[in-house]
């Protein structure tokens, strides 16, 4: 569609500086039109050179100065935009139906016997499930939470990446090498605390490349199955890694942003919730402020789960 009202700038020009003025455009389309607009002007940030001839369509009347072949091509333009626009909006309620007809969260009871067991046979329902298979990526795995299932801490992101539904596993990829790091920081290994994701898939895009945070439907429909890894390892406290995990474990309502919730004390059910940043956020913001930032989160959760701090641990990060 962008290219589609580039294509209208460059017409409108080429009009003007032959001397049109005025040019005749159906109703139809030019209401297209104008949504059109609106919603690359905030959502893809056009810019007001780019943009400024289309918003004078307003001023547009419905005299014909132009050639008709000029006019009618200048129209078909216009009508293409305004189809396109119909189609997009067409696509998101499809799409939105498609959502709240699949994503019906179901009940997870755990059946009676050991945790090893309990586990196994959460980690099947998963691996199994119909709707994480029919959506993850083709040649693609579910992604289930690993780690000790008698971990004092749990560690939990939003959503697998690329290379996590490749291999199955959660936190694997640069992201992932990072929270290794910190959890070693901490005086512990990968095999010692539990990993896991709200969401058992990556999210889709339409492309085989690039994430996008999953929605509320889809982290809603996961949540029993985190609810329930939860129920087995029981662990002392639950590290949320972002916002959007946080906001899948805690309520939208209860983040309304990373600032003002990390490094505080949160509940998930009767599970304390330390909210602290992302690793990937680490990797786009090095600074030493932005990693102590992280690393007192992370003293907070040693503290609730009864680790020992040295005094080399008290002075990591500080500048």
């Amino acid at each position: 569609m962008r290219q589609q009202l580039e294509s209208l700038v460059e017409e409108l020009k080429r009009l003007k500086q032959s001397g049109v003025s005025t040019v005749s455009v159906a109703e139809s389309s030019m209401e297209g039109l104008r949504q059109a607009v609106a919603k690359l002007s905030v959502g893809e940030g056009m810019s007001s050179e780019r943009t400024a001839p289309l918003m004078e369509e307003q001023q547009v009347s419905h005299t014909l100065h132009a050639r008709v072949k000029t006019a009618d091509e200048a129209n078909a333009i216009f009508q293409k935009v305004s189809d396109s626009t119909k189609n997009e909006a067409s696509a998101k309620r499809t799409t939105a139906s498609s959502l709240s007809h699949d994503f019906l969260p179901k009940e997870v009871i755990l059946p009676e016997g050991s945790k090893q067991e309990q586990w196994e046979y959460l980690r099947d329902l998963v691996l199994n499930c119909e709707v994480c298979n029919k959506h993850k990526h083709d040649g693609c795995k579910v992604v289930f939470g690993v780690g000790n299932i008698d971990a004092d801490i749990f560690f939990c992101g939003e959503a697998p990446g690329e290379e996590e539904e490749r291999k199955g596993e959660p936190f694997v990829g640069a992201a992932g090498n990072l929270l290794t790091k910190i959890i070693k920081a901490m005086g512990l290994t990968r095999e010692e605390v539990y990993i896991g994701n709200i969401m058992n898939w990556r999210p889709e895009t339409g492309k085989r490349y690039g994430n996008r945070p999953p929605t509320a439907e889809e982290m809603a429909f996961c949540l029993p199955y985190l609810r329930a890894q939860v129920e087995v390892v029981k662990p002392k406290l639950i590290v949320a890694l972002g916002a959007t995990a946080a906001k899948g474990l805690l309520g939208a309502e209860a983040v309304p942003s990373m600032g003002k919730v990390r490094g505080k004390w949160q509940m998930f059910g009767e599970t304390p919730v330390m909210p602290t940043y992302h690793p990937s956020y680490l990797l786009r913001n090095e600074s030493m402020r932005i990693k102590r930032t992280v690393w007192e989160d992370m003293l907070q959760a040693m503290e609730r789960a009864e680790l020992p701090i040295s005094e080399k641990q008290k002075n990591y990060f500080r500048e």
